[in-house]
């Protein structure tokens, strides 16, 4: 990769175009996100759902308080652990933020992994469907039968099949059943008829950029991180989660180390289990985003890989990519 094209990258620059930074977990999006902004005046909106949430802090390795203080960060530590968010909730919080930050003439960087959310910048999101109490009193009643009663329901609702629908999670299935249920319509019509709208980010200029490693590589920098998190006082920071009424959020008691390290306070691991589950779960997690990003977001931007035989500086992440919706 070249300087030219670096140069013709940012010819088509604008402080209107929103910049997008993602990958999987452990590919080094932190790094690369606070040299980009440094470097080209740019603050960043998070878009990683766990960061959200105080007090959440070594097991999704948030952001320190010196890299928050080297690039102004926004959208963490909004909520308490307890609390749950939705996309429709991120996007109107996104949108004030954004603007905010590009009436000071700064550059808006979007960097996190989770792909729902970095979705919803693309394309229409079908969460906006306003649900009553009725409905979700009706949903809750499915969940606690259990997960695998509320997907044999929201398959019943969808003849045509519910493909693309993280099955696994609690939340993404109870926000689709009460939807349907909401609705009456099938997630594929809603998905349909919400395609034909749009928003001002939807709307908006933006340059996608996917970061990448090879798996060897990824792989020993999870293992790394692991146990990193638990020399930093992983297991400590559950307890106080616990006490702060985490459970009552599945979207994050579930969450991949906190889950682990839940079952570990138990006493269902061991000290090398946990170590072995944390990292064969977050490996997991890897493959899967790494095929959501090539199935879902690969047309929108390009894949940019930091292997260790590369050489990649961060004024290149975004280098000869123009606007585009």
């Amino acid at each position: 990769m070249s300087g030219n094209k670096s140069n013709k990258g940012r010819k088509k620059d604008s402080l209107s175009t929103i910049y997008c930074l993602t990958g999987c977990t452990a590919v080094g999006k932190t790094e690369y996100a606070l040299s980009w902004a440094e470097a080209f005046g740019a603050e960043i909106v998070n878009c990683d759902s766990l960061l959200f949430y105080r007090g959440m802090d070594i097991g999704t390795a948030k952001p320190d308080s010196s890299e928050r203080t080297r690039v102004p960060h926004h959208l963490i530590d909004i909520l308490e652990p307890c609390e749950q968010m939705d996309v429709g909730r991120y996007l109107d919080l996104a949108k004030e933020v954004i603007r905010e930050i590009q009436g000071r003439g700064k550059r808006v960087l979007v960097v996190g992994g989770s792909g729902f959310y970095l979705k919803a910048f693309f394309d229409p999101v079908v969460d906006a469907v306003d649900v009553s109490n009725d409905t979700k009193e009706m949903v809750s009643s499915f969940m606690e039968r259990g997960l695998s009663a509320a997907v044999e329901e929201l398959r019943d609702r969808n003849p045509l099949g519910i493909d693309g629908l993280d099955i696994e999670n609690p939340r993404r299935v109870q926000k689709a059943l009460e939807r349907c249920l909401e609705s009456g319509k099938t997630l594929q019509q809603l998905k349909r008829e919400f395609a034909g709208q749009s928003n001002s980010l939807t709307e908006a200029d933006k340059q996608l950029c996917i970061l990448t490693r090879e798996t060897e590589e990824l792989n020993e920098r999870i293992a790394s991180r692991v146990g990193i998190m638990l020399d930093m006082g992983l297991v400590e920071e559950v307890e106080r989660l616990l006490e702060r009424g985490i459970e009552e959020n599945p979207s994050a008691c579930r969450s991949i180390g906190y889950r682990e390290t839940i079952a570990y306070l138990k006493g269902e691991y061991d000290q090398a289990q946990l170590v072995e589950r944390i990292t064969v779960n977050t490996r997991r997690l890897a493959k899967k985003q790494r095929t959501w990003f090539r199935g879902q977001v690969a047309d929108r931007g390009r894949f940019l890989d930091l292997s260790a035989d590369s050489s990649v500086s961060p004024a290149e992440i975004f280098s000869g990519l123009g606007p585009g919706k």
